[in-house]
């Protein structure tokens, strides 16, 4: 349970950085906060642009993005699968960050979903791939920018995001009980976007 209980805090750390720069209104800097000189002719030798802790987008595939974390020298950038969703009018609702698993974990992925604060806890998080059965996973926690559901996805769950169109993610807020909000979220390229964090997982 080590390594998914890792893997989980990685994928709460990426959701929450990529919420909180979303939410920040970057400001010019000041004379005071600009980095100083490094040569008496007034010639920068540059600032490394990824510092540690930070996060970048490695590649794409289709719709989703591998998005990193910067790591110290010498350890390998922790990766996951990550897709904005919309509603339909083309708002920023939510998001999913999913992740795979060592081999001999009896799960095959695990997955940090973020919802927006107004949604009704007790209702939990519902997914369907292409109209299927539909399941339900509880939220864990929340946070300033939203509130969380820690996933967990068995083989057969991961086979049908692989063959699937899209999948559906639906939430109930909370000041609407009688409504559900409805997010797709596609799968054009999941496969290749999964096998590429098979990959980077069994090779660390």
């Amino acid at each position: 349970m080590s390594n998914l209980i890792k893997l989980l805090s990685i994928a709460a750390l990426l959701a929450t950085t990529h919420a909180a720069v979303s939410q920040t209104t970057e400001e010019p800097a000041t004379e005071e906060e600009a980095p100083a000189a490094s040569r008496a002719d007034g010639l920068s030798t540059g600032e490394e642009e990824n510092p540690v802790g930070g996060t970048y987008v490695l590649s794409e595939h289709g719709d989703w993005d591998l998005r990193c974390i910067r790591a110290p020298e010498g350890q390998n950038d922790p990766c996951q699968l990550y897709q904005l969703l919309e509603d339909q009018n083309g708002n920023s609702v939510a998001e999913i960050n999913m992740f795979s698993l060592p081999p001999d974990d009896n799960l095959a992925a695990g997955a940090t979903i973020v919802t927006p604060l107004e949604t009704l806890l007790t209702e939990s998080v519902r997914i369907s791939v292409d109209g299927g059965q539909a399941k339900r996973y509880p939220f864990t926690f929340c946070t300033q920018v939203g509130c969380f559901a820690r996933v967990g996805f068995t083989a057969g769950d991961v086979a049908a995001f692989r063959a699937g169109n899209e999948a559906k993610i639906t939430v109930v807020p909370a000041q609407a009980p009688d409504q559900r909000v409805e997010l797709t979220v596609s799968l054009t390229g999941f496969t290749a976007g999964f096998n590429a964090i098979v990959e980077a997982t069994e090779g660390q």
